[in-house]
């Protein structure tokens, strides 16, 4: 298992930006796709992006898309969340979780895919 820890969350206004940061365990980074999903009181956890091992493909959810980009350094074993024009709507715990697999976008943005979860990182969007 790889073991996660987020940070990066905090306050701000809409319309701002945060980047959120997972640094990973293990010494098979690069060969490991990494996700972020999120999850507001009262809501299932859901898919937010997921990025694969070699940084070539992603995928997003279309709420975020044109907003929010993943990315990873495979030299520092850390994954990134740039999200840029924040709304209120984007309040929520964010996790990032990582995976082994690679596959079909149904199979990516699935939370049964990811075997490892960081504990999380609270980001707030006042109005």
């Amino acid at each position: 298992q790889v073991q996660l820890v987020e940070s990066g969350g905090g306050l701000v206004q809409a319309g701002g930006s945060l980047r959120l940061s997972c640094a990973a365990s293990g010494r098979t980074f690069s060969g490991t796709a990494m996700g972020w999903f999120r999850q507001a009181p009262g809501n299932e956890r859901e898919f937010v992006a997921v990025i694969r091992g070699s940084g070539a493909s992603t995928y997003y959810a279309d709420s975020v898309k044109g907003r929010f980009t993943i990315s990873r350094d495979n030299a520092k074993n850390t994954a990134y969340l740039q999200m840029n024009s924040l709304k209120p709507e984007d309040t929520a715990v964010y996790y990032c979780a990582a995976t082994y697999r690679w596959g079909t976008i149904a199979t990516m943005t699935s939370r049964e895919t990811f075997g490892s979860w960081g504990q999380g990182t609270q980001v707030n969007v006042s109005s």
